[in-house]
């Protein structure tokens, strides 16, 4: 019925009305934290672009996944700069590797929080990209030996999860292969499965330190014009056995990540980019806007758009937002 029968700011008026009648909920276990760990002793280097944010040795990335743990966030997702890189990332698939020991030092003190693990080899090269370089770009089937292998590490070190996010064709059907075969049929894998090759990971490569030494990484991260192509490559890592799939970034592909989620009904994830985070915390620095107002407003589109779980650099600071609304 139309005006003045029908007023939909009826729904509106009340507060608890409005909450009772929202369509979506943020909830702390939507959030996954991103770390950074680095080799050394007592390291606490604060990442210039990403403000509150830290390499940190492995002592204290256990004291901040204890605080991550009391915010409520159950999950982190691990990523490595290691003491010496080489040409083709085998340093990420040693036993001692610096996420190796990270997950094992976690684990002891906090057993119950859930490590994900990156595996990608741009943190670990002289050359800063995904894996192996012959003739000046990134061999696909050489680069897919070295995941897996560094895959198998990982859980053998302890990660709960495995997240490939090279974007090499067949690794998800390599990695789960050699998991298996290794008697980890219990690990599950999300897969970087739409991952762009966006300007939003300057920050990411700044607190990696994996920006590419020469070209870009085009020929392997998918182009931003394309929503049909990331369909393919979901349902190509569903078919290779990923248990969970991601878009990445999550602010300029949200009508990806409502196209996963209609089209596959599989868990999504989708990483909430260093990029985006950055924006954020300037212009609130700035005074430009309600830094936590808008952070709530982002993180809600994601979720609204259909992600089941959200990475996110904002996520201990979001959930102490929730946690006060109890």
């Amino acid at each position: 019925m139309a005006f003045p029968v029908t007023r939909l700011r009826r729904l509106r008026y009340n507060g608890i009305l409005r909450q009772m009648v929202s369509e979506t909920q943020l909830s702390v276990d939507d959030f996954v934290m991103p770390l950074f760990v680095i080799a050394g002793k007592n390291v606490r280097n604060p990442i210039n672009s990403m403000p509150g944010n830290y390499q940190l040795s492995v002592e204290n990335i256990v004291e901040e996944c204890k605080k991550v743990w009391a915010s409520g966030v159950k999950a982190v997702l691990l990523f490595g700069i290691p003491e010496h890189k080489d040409e083709d990332g085998s340093v990420a698939c040693e036993h001692n590797g610096i996420v190796q020991q990270a997950i094992r030092a976690i684990k002891k003190e906090i057993p119950e929080i859930y490590i994900i693990a990156d595996v990608c080899n741009c943190e670990y090269t002289v050359h800063g990209h995904c894996g192996t370089i012959i003739d000046g770009d990134v061999d696909n089937d050489l680069t897919l030996i070295t995941l897996a292998k560094q895959s198998v590490s990982l859980a053998e070190a302890g990660a709960d999860m495995i997240a490939p996010s090279d974007m090499m064709d067949g690794r998800v059907a390599i990695i789960r292969e050699q998991l298996d075969l290794n008697k980890f049929e219990k690990i599950p894998i999300m897969s970087y499965s739409a991952k762009y090759a966006s300007g939003f990971y300057g920050p990411f490569r700044e607190a990696a330190e994996s920006a590419p030494k020469f070209g870009n990484r085009a020929t392997y991260q998918m182009n931003p014009a394309n929503s049909n192509e990331a369909m393919r490559e979901v349902k190509a890592d569903i078919e290779e056995g990923a248990d969970i799939v991601m878009v990445k970034p999550a602010l300029s592909y949200l009508d990806v990540i409502y196209r996963v989620k209609n089209e596959f009904n599989m868990p999504v994830a989708a990483y909430n980019v260093s990029g985006e985070f950055s924006m954020i915390k300037a212009a609130a620095q700035n005074d430009w806007i309600d830094g936590d107002r808008v952070m709530m407003e982002v993180l809600t589109s994601i979720k609204r758009a259909g992600a089941d779980i959200i990475i996110t650099y904002h996520a201990v600071e979001a959930a102490n937002i929730l946690n006060k609304l109890k």
